[in-house]
């Protein structure tokens, strides 16, 4: 059986509620780039930038991330050349944050270019950190048990977030 954390209303509004954020935090900038952790975490930043380009006036440039999450240490690809983020604000955003280790090293990766702004967004923060990361902007905190699995599903039709 499937326990809902969150249904597709409310992730709903928890983006927006983000997008809000995240315009507060780059109220100064003429534009953002928001860079998604495939596959779930880049699904969450193209919902992102279309609230965020319902609500402000920030280009908003999408960048897919490639991180190898059994093995983060890997080489990271992103969707955009490093000039093309440099000298922006930026958030990494990702679907879930288990144990830090995925944020941390895309965190990593962008901290090697000049940025004006870094930020970091999750849909759900578990509280399970083994690495000293955090989400600056996140939908829902859980304290889970480290046995229990969060699954974000963002399907054409049906969208939701289940513990199981």
């Amino acid at each position: 059986m499937k326990n809902i954390i969150l249904t597709q209303s409310e992730i709903q509004h928890k983006t927006k509620r983000i997008a809000y954020q995240i315009y507060e935090t780059f109220v100064d900038e003429n534009e953002v780039v928001l860079a998604g952790i495939a596959n779930s975490g880049y699904i969450f930043a193209q919902k992102i930038a279309t609230e965020l380009e319902k609500i402000s006036d920030l280009k908003v440039i999408l960048c897919e991330v490639k991180i190898n999450k059994t093995n983060p240490q890997d080489k990271i690809i992103t969707s955009l050349t490093v000039e093309e983020y440099q000298n922006k604000g930026l958030v990494l955003i990702d679907d879930v944050l288990n144990s830090g280790a995925t944020l941390i090293y895309g965190v990593k990766h962008f901290l090697d270019v000049p940025l004006k702004k870094f930020k970091t967004a999750v849909l759900v923060d578990r509280n399970h950190k083994k690495y000293p990361v955090k989400a600056d902007f996140k939908g829902i905190s859980l304290s889970t048990s480290l046995l229990e699995h969060i699954q974000v599903v963002f399907e054409e039709n049906e969208e939701y977030v289940y513990l199981s």
